[in-house]
């Protein structure tokens, strides 16, 4: 008895749920997605709280001019003297080596121990741009701790990286941003009045479809001024990866408007006297948001490659912003590849960050479909 009133309160729920409601239900199904979630979560979080996570200023204020091209450090807490409870690192010096042809070589001093500290004061930072704070959530007593190692200007790999991926979703999201308004203005126009207009807006959508990415950015980059700083040149690639991004979503938003425009809901507005923008933001738009709100999320990991693959040749941001692109130039030096293999830490972070979008835009598009179920 008691099970069969479950199965009927289950079903009354689902029938009377809302769409925002069903999509969450067969989103939580899917367990890749659900990971893919939480990971991008984890990203998101670190990102925002960058200044405080992170130990040191990535830019050269923050550098250890002592450890250069240094090594990555492992917290530990046993050693030939003991363990602790608390974790620790060993004292490192530096020397040039014959062997090595004069590299720097590390010299560990396991009697030397350096003590890890929590919530400690160190560089100064602007939590979220406009909070000030000092308070970074671990140190050491004496020296620098480099978990991910130094590059060569003695920057730390593991305070860049949070930054670079806070850095790569804010352009990735005004850019997202800037091509939605477009996709939605432009699509929402030519899909409602048809017609004359329809053709002549999709021959622009046609024409900056067309349109190669490389050499395009090639052209601004030869006509952008060296004197820009970098806030400057980020609001510039971003602003053109937004311009260049909208056709896609605006055929699929002009495509939908198309068959909706006719519907009685639409004739009943008109009646009403609901003015042509009225109709499109308060009737068919809102018929079509869980489907605008999946390529939303698809059209980021894009995005994030846009710019990574922009500022990796060069014609994107460049020092002292701290971005995915910028830290991956780094890694096609002989060089590195052969003697300093952490440089590849964030490349690691990049391609965590882009298949979390892509796992969750996928499940958010089977989660959008009610018809997905039924195909599998």
């Amino acid at each position: 008895m008691t099970a069969t009133i479950d199965n009927q309160k289950a079903k009354e729920a689902y029938f009377t749920a809302s769409q925002r409601q069903l999509i969450w239900a067969r989103f939580k199904k899917q367990r890749a997605a659900m990971i893919a979630a939480t990971v991008l979560v984890v990203l998101i979080l670190s990102g925002i709280f960058a200044p405080f996570l992170s130990p040191y200023d990535p830019t050269a204020a923050g550098r250890d001019k002592d450890y250069l091209n240094g090594a990555p450090q492992i917290p530990q807490f046993c050693d030939k003297n003991g363990c602790s409870a608390r974790p620790f690192l060993h004292g490192v010096t530096r020397e040039r080596s014959l062997a090595t042809n004069f590299r720097w070589v590390e010299k560990v001093n396991e009697d030397e121990r350096r003590y890890i500290q929590f919530f400690v004061r160190g560089d100064k930072y602007k939590l979220f741009g406009f909070i000030p704070g000092d308070i970074h959530l671990f140190g050491v007593d004496q020296g620098y701790v480099h978990l991910f190692g130094t590059d060569s200007a003695g920057k730390d790999i593991f305070s860049r990286t949070l930054h670079a991926v806070w850095t790569s979703l804010q352009v990735g999201t005004l850019g997202v941003m800037i091509s939605f308004v477009l996709a939605l203005a432009i699509g929402g126009v030519a899909g409602y009045y048809g017609g004359m207009v329809d053709s002549v807006i999709q021959m622009i959508t046609d024409a900056i479809r067309t349109v190669p990415a490389i050499p395009l950015f090639m052209a601004i980059a030869a006509f952008i001024p060296p004197e820009w700083s970098a806030e400057t040149r980020f609001f510039v690639i971003t602003a053109i990866l937004g311009l260049v991004g909208w056709p896609t979503l605006a055929r699929r938003v002009r495509t939908h408007l198309l068959t909706e425009r006719n519907q009685e809901y639409v004739l009943a507005a008109k009646l009403c006297g609901a003015s042509p923008g009225h109709i499109i933001r308060r009737h068919l738009l809102p018929s079509f948001t869980s489907y605008i709100i999946v390529d939303l999320v698809i059209s980021f990991p894009y995005m994030v490659l846009s710019e990574t693959a922009l500022s990796f040749i060069g014609l994107g941001l460049k020092d002292p912003v701290n971005s995915l692109g910028v830290m991956l130039q780094n890694v096609t030096k002989a060089d590195v590849l052969l003697n300093y293999q952490w440089y590849f830490i964030p490349v690691i972070f990049f391609v965590v960050l882009v298949m979390s979008f892509v796992f969750v835009g996928d499940g958010l598009r089977d989660a959008a479909d009610p018809y997905s179920e039924t195909r599998k």
